[in-house]
């Protein structure tokens, strides 16, 4: 099961009733975190969600809307008792501005180990989770993010008790490897099923809407979108600042067929985005306009277990 929580749904600047956007992401104990504005931290606890198991932050850009809240992040992390390494994931440059906001949280009792993206793609395994890093089109270098959870295809017991592979070489075999017994080769397609779907989010605000989306975002359980403009009026001055509409956000979700698209990352100028969901709905219809401690629970298709 993959549990995904957002941290709120505005951009640019908080408002009282809507915090910055942000995103956690948690599988098997682990947690991700992308984006990290001011009150980042408050969310997390609102959400009754540890600070303690916050493994990876990924950082789409260098915003103050996206990464000023991180050095109060790092140090609430340090009060929950971590001691482990995290890993912060970002864009070239990460590396002078994580050490300039770090000034004034000192003294962290974990590591912080970064990781500077100076291309189109760049991929991060994280146990069995596959972060995926893939170039935008904003006004400043910017990354999407998506996070794949694979699943290995079912090991046939019956097939390899028939074969007469012994027990203990069914785990490598499992994994994908190749084992010798008795003389004999094994390759694991005789004794593995079918590909079994995994689960997979995309996480991609602050850009204009690019065919290159669509592509990193195909198949996604959860796409969380960029929703800075609604009205038809604000394209100029969505093409200057390099965001988008509701409904060419609705559009990529159409084309890379997604299950269902949360809007997110709303201009402070836009008081009441719900009443602009049709002009997502009606292009997209499992469009929805989330709350600022909105949260699903993605499960693995049961009929494939």
């Amino acid at each position: 099961m993959l549990d995904i929580f957002l941290l709120g749904t505005g951009g640019t600047m908080p408002l009282p009733e809507r915090p910055l956007t942000a995103l956690l992401v948690k599988y098997n104990g682990k947690g991700i975190l992308i984006d990290c504005g001011e009150g980042t931290q408050t969310m997390i606890r609102k959400h009754k969600q540890s600070l303690y198991n916050i493994d990876v932050i990924l950082i789409t850009h260098f915003h103050a809307d996206h990464i000023s809240g991180l050095p109060g992040l790092l140090l609430s992390c340090a009060k929950s008792e971590r001691k482990e390494p995290i890993v912060i994931i970002g864009p070239k440059g990460l590396k002078t501005v994580v050490s300039s906001l770090c000034i004034i949280a000192p003294g962290l009792p974990f590591e912080l180990v970064l990781i500077e993206i100076d291309k189109e793609e760049y991929s991060h395994i994280f146990g069995d989770i596959r972060i995926t890093a893939f170039a935008v089109d904003h006004s400043v270098p910017c990354y999407g993010y998506s996070v794949s959870i694979d699943r290995k295809p079912r090991f046939d017991v019956q097939k390899a008790l028939a074969l007469g592979i012994d027990k203990r070489l069914w785990k490598a075999m499992q994994n994908g490897e190749s084992v010798t017994y008795n003389g004999a080769v094994y390759s694991p397609q005789m004794v593995l099923g079918k590909q079994r779907k995994g689960l997979k989010i995309t996480y991609c605000t602050d850009t204009r809407p690019i065919e290159s989306i669509a592509h990193y975002a195909e198949n996604s359980d959860l796409y969380i979108g960029e929703g800075m403009y609604a009205e038809e009026e604000k394209i100029q001055k969505a093409l200057e600042n390099k965001h988008s509409l509701f409904e060419e956000t609705a559009l990529l979700a159409k084309k890379a067929n997604v299950k269902r698209l949360w809007l997110t990352h709303f201009s402070p100028s836009l008081k009441e985005p719900e009443t602009y969901l049709y002009k997502a709905a009606d292009i997209f219809p499992d469009t929805i306009i989330p709350g600022e401690l909105e949260s699903i629970s993605l499960k693995f298709e049961s009929s494939d277990n």
